[in-house]
């Protein structure tokens, strides 16, 4: 029994250290189970803590790099003090330079306006085979009219049109406009001569001084007074010079109708200030286009209406249909006239005043001078003393506004 009990005893033993070693080694893998997970976790966390800094500082770096490229824009994009005008001149057509630019209009007017001159020449000294001539000068401003209206419109669209213009006051200055061309055409459909005309259009400040010494108010220097007898004293002076034939009753009514044009030319400079009154109340700025699409379309309303009247519409026609020759010179004039006006208009868009009429009122010299030489005037001595008086008083003219100029400005 005792033996028995003995072995009962050591056989628990056994399994009681069995049971011990078995509870160890699932302890120690749990231990090992749990210290894995917790080098897991551990390391998962590393990761993570580290992609969040390793994101944040990306994020700092992005901004930087941004602050850096933006502040070198704009340290770039200042330009420099000397440059400036440039730029923005430059910016203002395409980044073409003055020179091209003033080459640009400066050429265009003169090609135009020249050939302008010739061609308006042509068309009143043409003589048909039956000795007769082209007296419809109202029928004339329709046809130009019309080639403006149409360029006009042309430009208007590419540029826009200006809404809210004030067209009661630009109907008076095309009527009164147009009325003042007609009259210069007719002056030379009644006998004055290209040059003679052209020299007296260039004196339209008299008028003008006219008429504001009349209503009171303008002063003027014994310059400007010296400046207007010139080109008047002149023009009479080349008139009397000519070496030509033709009855003087027909010079004179040429005379008389230069003078009304003249006249005209004051009453329209009138108009377009109280033009330019009114689109300022009204607060609205038209463009250039917009002033030629208006005042030509009522120029055309205005000689359509005056040429009908006067019967000239079906004359020129029948004129144009029987001297095909005389049509192409007309064709031509009217284009020359609206693509001329389209070249003033970009003038004045790149340059002050001042340059636009340096050139037009040098475009009138060299008018008279191309007329002279390429049309066959004979003038005398005399004659060329006038050319010299009145392109004198024309040139002291410019010189006086362009002084002017230089004061307002160093004021």
């Amino acid at each position: 029994m005792r033996l028995s009990s003995t072995a009962s005893a050591g056989l628990a033993a056994q399994q009681a250290e069995a049971a011990a070693s078995e509870i160890a080694s699932a302890a120690a893998a749990k231990a090992n189970t749990a210290v894995s997970q917790a080098g897991t976790l551990a390391a998962a966390e590393i990761e993570k803590k580290k992609n969040i800094l390793l994101q944040k500082l990306n994020q700092e770096q992005n901004r930087v790099v941004s602050t850096i490229s933006s502040g070198k824009d704009r340290m770039l994009s200042i330009p420099l003090a000397g440059d400036m005008s440039k730029s923005s001149a430059a910016s203002a057509s395409g980044g073409l330079p003055d020179a091209v630019k003033l080459l640009i209009g400066a050429g265009g007017i003169y090609t135009a306006f020249l050939y302008y001159g010739s061609l308006q020449e042509d068309v009143f000294r043409y003589t048909a085979e039956d000795g007769s001539s082209f007296k419809a000068a109202w029928f004339l401003q329709v046809l130009e009219a019309l080639a403006n209206v149409v360029i006009g419109f042309m430009g208007m669209q590419l540029t826009g049109a200006t809404k809210g213009i004030p067209l009661k006051m630009f109907g008076i200055s095309g009527a009164a406009q147009v009325s003042a061309k007609a009259c210069t055409s007719l002056a030379l459909a009644n006998g004055l001569s290209f040059p003679v005309a052209t020299l007296a259009k260039s004196g339209k400040m008299a008028p003008v001084m006219a008429g504001s010494l009349l209503l009171g108010g303008a002063t003027y220097s014994i310059r400007e007074y010296l400046q207007v007898v010139a080109i008047i004293g002149g023009t009479a002076i080349v008139s009397m010079g000519k070496k030509k034939g033709g009855s003087s009753s027909s010079s004179s009514l040429g005379v008389a109708y230069i003078i009304l044009s003249l006249v005209l030319d004051g009453v329209t400079a009138g108009f377009q200030k109280k033009l330019k009154m009114e689109t300022a109340k009204a607060g609205v700025k038209p463009k250039p286009y917009d002033f030629m699409f208006w005042t030509n379309l009522f120029m055309f309303l205005t000689a359509t209406v005056i040429a009908a009247g006067l019967g000239e519409v079906t004359a020129g026609i029948a004129f144009c249909s029987s001297n095909p020759e005389i049509l192409s010179k007309i064709v031509k004039f009217s284009l020359c006239s609206g693509v001329g006006q389209s070249f003033i208009f970009y003038t004045i868009a790149n340059f002050d005043p001042l340059v636009l009429s340096t050139v037009t009122t040098t475009r009138k010299i060299f008018s008279v001078l191309l007329s002279i030489f390429l049309k066959g005037h004979s003038l005398s001595g005399t004659g060329w003393s006038g050319i010299a008086l009145a392109c004198s008083g024309i040139v002291s003219e410019l010189h006086l506004k362009s002084s002017a100029k230089k004061k307002a400005h160093g004021a």
